[in-house]
This record gives structure tokens, sequence and C-alpha cells, in this order.
């Protein structure tokens, strides 16, 4: 019986090199264009989403329509450029949102496929070891050590999440901990 696969991913060369090509493009062009907003900024600014996305464009049009109940501090020029700004961005949020979603998903569909080949190997030198197979006993003892180190890690990351579950009285988080700490 075979392992498991639900994904083989393997590009070209050439379609890697215009893959990497199109992000710089993007890196080049629209990266310039955009600005990074703080976690604080983030809670703090008034949010516009598709509930509020025709109030500001009506809005925006009354404003057109209606020049004269301008307030003298509200630059509409600008308030036009915001608009359309949101308008040109919320097709390109979709557009790279399914491509980032896709390559998270497959990048962690092909890290565990990977880790549990890599688990696969480790069980198996652990019975050639047992089997008094020579070389088994150092492959096992190398990917050993860097099992207990990855264990470790996760042991640690899963009692930081229980400190802020009991700060916070979290019981989503804490059953979150909970299962964490069962798996590991």
């Amino acid at each position: 019986m075979s392992q498991p696969n639900s994904v083989s991913f393997e590009i070209q060369s050439a379609e890697e090199t215009d893959i990497n090509n199109s992000l710089s493009v993007l890196n080049t062009k629209l990266l310039p264009l955009l600005k990074t907003l703080s976690a604080e900024d983030r809670h703090e600014l008034p949010k516009m989403g598709d509930k509020t996305l025709a109030f500001v464009q009506k809005a925006l049009e009354h404003c057109g329509k209606n020049p004269d109940l301008i307030p003298p501090f509200l630059d509409i020029a600008e308030f036009k450029k915001d608009v359309e700004a949101v308008e040109t961005l919320r097709v390109l949020h979709q557009q790279l949102l399914q491509i980032t979603e896709a390559v998270s998903d497959t990048m962690m569909l092909s890290g565990s496929e990977a880790y549990q080949a890599a688990l696969l190997f480790y069980n198996s030198t652990k019975s050639a070891m047992k089997s008094n197979i020579q070389k088994a006993e150092t492959i096992y003892n190398d990917l050993s050590a860097r099992l207990i180190v990855y264990n470790i890690m996760c042991l640690r990351v899963a009692n930081m999440i229980k400190l802020i579950c009991y700060k916070k009285r979290n019981h989503m988080e804490l059953l979150s901990w909970t299962i964490l700490h069962k798996i590991y």
C-alpha cells in the first residue's frame, strides 16, 4: 500500500521564471503604490465593506450633482480617487486572494505529505535499527534528534497558547490548546 498523495506539484523552470517575473512586476509597479497598516491602525480605522460601498458611491454621486453642499474642507478630487482606488483594488484583491489561498493550501498539503513521508521513513529506519541493520542506527539517531527538537518547539507553542488563554479567559483558545496538548 502506498502513501496517499493528494498533491503532486511540479513546476517547469521556464514557468517558474515567468511567475517570478510577474511577481517582480507586481513588486515594482504595484507595491510602491500600496500602504501598510499596523494592527492598531487596522483596528481604529472606519472600514468600508460591501454594506458601506453603496453608501460611499452614492455620496460621491451626490457631491457631483450638489457641489454647493460640499464642505470646503472636503477634497472632492481625493474622495473620487479613493473611491476609484477601492474599485480597482477590490478586483486585484479578489484575484490575488484566490492565488494566495491556493498557494497556501498547496504548500500546507505538500508540507503535510512530505512530513508524513519523512515519518514513514523514520519509522522504517527505527524498525531496521531494531533488526540490527547497521546503517539504520546512525540515520535513526540523526532523525530522532531533529524530531525531538521539533516536538519541544510544539510544546512551547502549546504552552504559550495556554498562557494567553488563561490571561484572556478565552475558552475557544483554551480548547485549541487542549487539542494541541493532546496531539503533542
